[in-house]
């Protein structure tokens, strides 16, 4: 690990005010630091200053349900959101996302806001003996094009990277249209959580909309008729700490048996937290069979890319999303 200045702020604007000046990677916020500390210790990432938020989490640590919908703080640890007896009623996806994402120890100390911005677990970008990695070093390659990729993705990939976006939390957020709450050099700002992350193009490098400085303080899920009848599907090699091969993040409000309402996110199988709104529309209005679920799943993956070993991804992230949707229509609420 390479040597760098920390600095313990004491408010979201001390810590804003300590990353003045410093551009891109060159500053780093720690929260539970279960992704940053991995990668500096491989010096993949090589910060020069880092500045520890974890004395916030009196004001950016919470769960606030209320009738208009969820707000949760970014430094709320994730093993607390999950537990959480209303989120587990009234947002289940949220809490089987986040409980299925990594080992009780991790979620005890990971908070939501690292989480959703954890780097891809690629083993080129993860290692750097291996030179041709876009996000690493910028106009090298991408190795992983004719590489090892079974585990890569094949929506939202571009000829310069074809990197997974690992996270499970994002997805069920991406479904329910949530917000994410940030704090910044010109003061505090939303933006729709769909809108965080950018894919790949041509510039895998640049993974966020963040500008320097931006510290992301919490996020708000609206109400809805559909957020109890939600649930998070993870399908992975191991059922112990493993990221998703394909996952699925549904949200469905059935009228009759009829789908009126229907939000769909899907996870290991694309380069950023990707909602399947080709798939919502084949729903609406349709009964939720397995025809109908079939025929939502065809068009989630109608625009895939596949490589030589993830060729397989297609039809195991359609028989995701009908295996969830199918459980989520039975579900009682």
């Amino acid at each position: 690990m390479r040597p760098f200045l920390y600095v313990r702020a004491g408010s979201p604007n001390e810590a804003i005010q300590a990353s003045s000046g410093q551009n891109g990677g060159a500053t780093q916020f720690l929260a539970g630091g279960t992704t940053l500390l991995d990668l500096m210790k491989l010096d993949v990432m090589r910060p020069e200053r880092i500045i520890d938020i974890n004395p916030l989490d009196g004001p950016l640590a919470f769960i606030a349900p209320s009738a208009d919908g969820l707000r949760l703080g970014a430094l709320s640890r994730m093993s607390d959101v999950a537990e959480h007896e209303t989120v587990r009623e009234d947002y289940p996806v949220i809490a089987q996302a986040l409980q299925l994402a990594a080992s009780q120890q991790l979620r005890n100390m990971a908070s939501l806001g690292g989480n959703v911005l954890q780097r891809t677990r690629c083993n080129y970008f993860r290692d750097p003996s291996w030179a041709a990695c876009n996000k690493r070093n910028p106009g090298s390659g991408c190795a992983a094009l004719d590489g090892v990729n079974r585990k890569h993705a094949v929506l939202g990939v571009s000829d310069h990277c074809i990197a997974t976006y690992p996270g499970d939390f994002a997805q069920a957020l991406v479904a329910l249209d949530a917000v994410v709450e940030i704090a910044g050099r010109s003061g505090p700002r939303t933006l729709p959580f769909a809108s965080l992350h950018r894919q790949p193009g041509g510039t895998p490098d640049v993974e966020t909309v963040l500008q320097p400085g931006d510290l992301i303080t919490g996020f708000a899920v609206p109400a809805g008729a559909w957020t109890r009848r939600s649930l998070y599907l993870k399908i992975r090699d191991r059922q112990s700490y493993e990221f998703a091969l394909a996952s699925a993040a549904v949200a469905l409000e059935l009228r009759d048996g009829v789908v009126a309402e229907a939000r769909i996110a899907l996870g290991g199988v694309a380069t950023t937290p990707w909602r399947a709104r080709e798939a919502e529309e084949a729903l609406k209005g349709r009964p939720c069979n397995e025809a109908t679920c079939g025929a939502a799943a065809r068009a989630a993956f109608a625009g895939a890319e596949t490589r030589s070993g993830n060729a397989f991804k297609p039809e195991l992230g359609r028989r995701t999303l009908v295996r969830a949707l199918l459980q989520a229509a039975t579900m009682e609420v």
